[in-house]
């Protein structure tokens, strides 16, 4: 079982607590209970002391899917396996391609914007939408654990000899890697990278296997690297908790202007926003029928409601007045009890 994080009243995360006395401490009145990003947390509601641990964050990064696991000396808080962004890309070309077919309508637009210089520290959007899906997990963690260091696996290109600027800019993975960094030492965490060989090392001294498949949803494909990397800077290291929650990132389309395909009478139709009736999009929210689910698009008074493990529509005629705001959420996940 994962452990209940507990913040104090002025928003400060501290240790997190067993389920059972998370029970008594709502029942009691001395604590509230209330949801963050999905994570079901509890708020002293009056605070005598502290005692905070040291709590290690590791990441698995990859391609198709990562791995996150929050760890203390003596307990697996939370392992994660969420699955890596990959339509940036082909969605900055749909957009593109969206954009010359205005220039070449007969349609009043304003003129290109010429020697338009990249300002210092810019990511490619395919990359920036690949490390921000690390380090948001980060940031929304961290507002309900006292987490203080975050190791890494190391990802890295071949590199040039004495090539300092080249090195730094040449491939996606540096460009990547380097801002990563950076926003980790903004959050005042320290950062701790391992290479490959040093996971495969530290698997090898805890006698966990590995799976081969990559993209399986089981604690064997990833949990279990991003496990070992939490426990690198712990003086005593848990008993290993194969607990796991299997994330996927939502999907918004923000800001585009029409459906790309025109309607009856060459009429393109409105499409894109992240707010249905005052409710931002992806929200969990309860409703007496459905119970806890997600929201999604609305139309004609009513909002659509959505599965929150497999984004899945329920209903398409829900009332404003019969949902109630829990939280706010990127992501649908699904829980995978222990093995």
């Amino acid at each position: 079982m994962f452990r209940v994080p507990v913040i104090t009243g002025d928003r400060k995360a501290l240790m997190p607590t067993h389920q059972a006395n998370a029970r008594v401490l709502i029942k009691s009145a001395r604590t509230t209970p209330f949801f963050h990003k999905g994570i079901f947390c509890i708020r002293l509601n009056k605070w005598l002391s502290e005692n905070i641990q040291p709590i290690s964050i590791g990441i698995d990064p990859g391609s198709k899917k990562e791995a996150f696991t929050v760890m203390c000396e003596h307990h697996t808080l939370l392992n994660i396996q969420l699955d890596a962004v990959t339509h940036v890309k082909d969605a900055v070309e749909a957009k593109r391609n969206a954009r010359r077919a205005r220039r070449y309508r007969n349609t009043p637009c304003r003129k290109p914007r010429y020697k338009q210089c990249r300002r210092k520290g810019w990511v490619p959007p395919s990359t920036k939408a690949r490390w921000d899906n690390k380090i948001n997990p980060i940031i929304a963690l961290k507002k309900v654990y006292p987490i203080s260091v975050v190791v890494a696996e190391d990802v890295s290109a071949r590199t040039m000899k004495n090539g300092k600027r080249w090195n730094k800019s040449f491939s996606p993975v540096q460009c990547g890697k380097h801002y990563f960094v950076e926003s980790i030492k903004s959050l005042n965490l320290n950062l701790t990278l391992k290479e490959g060989w040093e996971t495969a090392a530290l698997r090898a001294i805890n006698s966990l296997p590995k799976s081969k498949n990559k993209m399986d949803n089981t604690w064997e494909a990833h949990c279990v690297d991003s496990w070992v990397l939490a426990s690198v800077p712990l003086a005593q290291t848990p008993i290993v908790n194969k607990a796991m929650i299997v994330a996927k990132p939502l999907r918004f389309h923000r800001r585009q202007l029409h459906v790309f395909q025109p309607a009856k009478g060459g009429i393109r139709k409105s499409y894109g926003s992240t707010r249905s009736f005052g409710l931002r999009r992806g929200s969990i929210v309860t409703h007496p029928k459905f119970g806890k689910c997600i929201v999604g698009g609305s139309s004609k008074g009513r909002i659509s409601l959505h599965s929150i493990s497999d984004n899945k529509r329920l209903t398409q005629n829900s009332k404003i007045e019969d949902i109630k705001f829990l939280c706010y959420n990127n992501w649908n996940f699904n829980f995978n009890p222990t093995r």
